[in-house]
């Protein structure tokens, strides 16, 4: 410090002028006055003759997909979430002519004018004034046109979005799903509720899950893999028909049909069975095709997919005897079993029974085979923790799985209401925990003092929202229908 420098001070306690706490460079708008989409406006002037001119004032905002300077011309053409249309801009005519001119491809522009169609008809908005809302500072140019690589789609899902209408379309339609599947159900008594997503215990389905830690509690806690057992305590709780849409997250690998965490809807209803709920399976699933697309009768990659009701049934030891070509059940000698699973390729654990293995045999040389929809029914009882024994066929449970274009849609059955054979065969499938089974369940007590104070007859049934838009998307891959799907980490960083 020299002699003439003054003595370092306190700093002064600043108070910061908001209006003056914007991040350096240019300051847009912080609202624009949008009046119009352009698809009403397309609907509303649709019979415009080449070269009318309105009178009529509109206010349109959008991202600019093309711009196309031409002298004392300019066109644009604006997007907005309902549709694009033309911006036509005149060099004595609209305000900043020439910066409107060096717009670039990605910015967002709102603009006032009059509605025009040109000399070849396109209907526009001769702009009298514009503001740019927002730039963008990575190029939408060619490199983004038909985007081939699925992980750099999926990854910056922001400009795939803009350059790829059949990604739009699938994540509208299954916004559109799920608002219907929502009135349907309101429509039929059913109240929506939620449960917790950080369960003490993991359990509702056999599948491997995420822990996570409690900092307060000082305690594990997992990501639910189902809410069917909070579900379940609603209806013991007096609420006869429950639904949850919502979230569940599985500790599993990454495929064209499974993503770790994923939509779910369950719905549990006092006094039904499972054939109510293959009743409403098949209702649901026809009617929101019917409601979206206009048929039941779609077009599924490449091939025919009729969901009209109704869908062929068949019990699973039936398709997997049709499948190998001898008769089969859960009767049969275990050591048939084992080598009809090793042809198969499937390598047989020594604490499978024979319903594990037939289930093994199904989901191999069944299931990926099956296109038309399929109701399959008759579920063995070891692999089907939480449901009823069927009232006739010992060993077997009231539990059906909606199959469609090779994939489960739909899982459901008669609940198992007592609270003795729970406690079996929650402790059978704890001791499978124990021997290493990371998708078997824990014992809940909770749970099982719930069953003691009584579950009423009740249906379960849980659908895979996810596997449902694919079908009305026509989506050969999970990731399509999901906004930001689940990725490896990008290498190298931001790009």
């Amino acid at each position: 410090m020299s002699e003439v420098d003054p003595p370092l001070a306190p700093a002064p306690d600043l108070k910061l002028d908001p209006s003056q706490a914007s991040a350096p460079g240019r300051i847009f708008p912080y609202s624009f006055d949008r009046r119009d989409r352009a698809a009403d406006l397309r609907d509303r002037f649709a019979g415009l003759e080449p070269g009318a001119e309105t009178g009529i004032e509109v206010s349109v905002a959008g991202r600019l997909m093309l711009v196309r300077p031409q002298g004392k011309l300019a066109f644009a053409t604006l997007t907005d979430s309902s549709g694009s249309i033309q911006l036509f801009a005149l060099v004595n005519l609209t305000e900043g002519f020439e910066g409107f001119a060096k717009l670039s491809l990605g910015d967002w522009v709102g603009a006032t004018g009059q509605v025009v169609t040109t000399k070849k008809g396109e209907l526009s908005v001769k702009v009298s004034s514009w503001v740019l809302l927002a730039e963008a500072r990575r190029g939408f140019g060619d490199k983004w046109r038909g985007i081939t690589d699925p992980d750099t789609r999926f990854r910056q899902r922001y400009v795939d979005l803009w350059s790829n209408e059949t990604a739009r379309r699938a994540l509208m339609l299954r916004s559109q799903t799920i608002a219907w599947m929502r009135r349907y159900l309101d429509s039929h008594g059913f109240m929506e509720v939620e449960t917790p997503v950080l369960h003490p215990i993991p359990g509702g389905a056999t599948a491997k899950p995420f822990i996570t830690h409690h900092n307060a509690l000082d305690m594990e806690l997992y990501l639910r893999i189902a809410p069917e057992l909070y579900l379940k305590r609603l209806v013991v709780g007096g609420f006869e028909k429950v639904f949850e849409i919502g979230r569940v997250f599985r500790n599993e690998g990454i495929s064209p049909r499974h993503n770790p965490e994923f939509t779910m809807l369950e719905l549990y209803q006092a006094y039904a069975d499972y054939e109510e709920g293959i009743r409403l399976t098949e209702e649901m699933v026809s009617g929101v095709a019917v409601a979206l697309l206009g048929t039941a009768s779609l077009e599924y990659q490449g091939r025919p997919l009729d969901l009209t009701p109704p869908w062929r049934r068949a019990s699973m030891s039936e398709l997997v005897s049709e499948a190998v070509g001898e008769q089969l059940s859960v009767d049969t000698e275990r050591s048939v079993l084992v080598e009809l699973a090793a042809r198969h390729g499937i390598e047989a654990d020594e604490s499978w029974g024979t319903g594990k293995l037939i289930a093994e045999l199904f989901e191999k040389a069944c299931e990926p085979s099956m296109w038309d929809p399929l109701i399959v029914t008759d579920f063995p009882l070891e692999i089907s923790p939480l449901a009823r024994p069927h009232r006739s066929k010992p060993g077997l449970t009231e539990r059906f799985e909606a199959i469609v274009a090779g994939r489960e849609l739909v899982n459901a059955f008669s609940e198992l209401c007592d609270p003795d054979d729970q406690r079996v065969r929650f402790e059978r499938q704890a001791l499978l925990h124990d021997q290493g089974d990371e998708e078997a369940m824990a014992v809940d007590e909770d749970y099982l003092r719930a069953l003691d104070y009584g579950l009423p007859p009740t249906m379960g049934l849980g659908l895979g929202i996810d596997r449902l838009v694919m079908l009305l998307a026509d989506a050969g891959n999970i990731r399509e229908v999901i906004a930001f799907p689940t990725l490896r980490p990008e290498a190298g960083g931001d790009k």
